[in-house]
């Protein structure tokens, strides 16, 4: 489901996990974006599924409460060859969507191919390729670059829905994400190099039309 172009929006992103769950709120003024907070809840210590659950539920009400979201951006759709960590992986989405939902907070779900195209072009990336990736388009110092992938992974969940909101992508009906409509504005640059060169151009341009 995508929202509606609004000239303000709060996107809380979560990244759902058992034992850490990575979470990151952006806020966004029309094609602009800037980061709020980004982090990761660890519960490994805690004895027993059920009491983390109920952590990250009442964390995740208290950040609502906090940052006040517009929506909720988180990934689901998880696929493992084990049953049982998928079931759990399950759990903590439900936990996640349970408190939004407490908090009449709109949902909006992406797989993580949906997640790694949005944010690489590429939806087989590895999670340190989007790392690497939101860290350009964010001006993410070293020194502030998390430990925790689960940290960079729900800040990529609510960079993608970011772009779902106002990017230009959105106004060319033929264009479904930045590879492509890089490719169809001839948008390149002589300097990039590499699978994410029209992505990253097409970056750049749009930074330069807001000049």
């Amino acid at each position: 489901m995508i929202d509606k172009v609004v000239a303000h929006h709060r996107i809380l992103g979560v990244d759902p996990g058992t034992l850490f769950m990575g979470y990151a709120v952006l806020d966004t003024e029309g094609q602009k974006v800037s980061i709020v907070d980004f982090g990761v809840l660890d519960v490994h210590k805690m004895e027993g599924q059920y009491p983390r659950l109920q952590k990250e539920f009442f964390f995740l009400q208290e950040l609502i409460d906090q940052y006040k979201p517009s929506c909720l951006a988180i990934e689901t759709q998880f696929v493992d060859k084990n049953p049982q960590t998928m079931i759990k992986i399950v759990h903590a989405q439900g936990v996640a969507i349970a408190a939004a939902l407490s908090r009449d907070v709109p949902i909006n779900e992406y797989s993580p191919m949906k997640i790694k195209m949005a944010i690489t072009g590429n939806g087989h990336s590895t999670k340190e390729q989007v790392a690497g990736m939101l860290q350009r388009f964010l001006h993410i110092p070293d020194e502030k670059m998390p430990k925790k992938l689960d940290a960079t992974d729900a800040l990529a969940i609510a960079y993608c829905h970011f772009l779902q909101l106002g990017l230009p992508i959105n106004k060319d009906a033929g264009a479904k994400d930045w590879t492509t409509y890089a490719k169809r504005k001839g948008l390149t640059d002589k300097e990039l190099t590499g699978p994410n060169a029209k992505l990253l151009a097409a970056m750049a341009a749009t930074k330069t039309k807001k000049k």
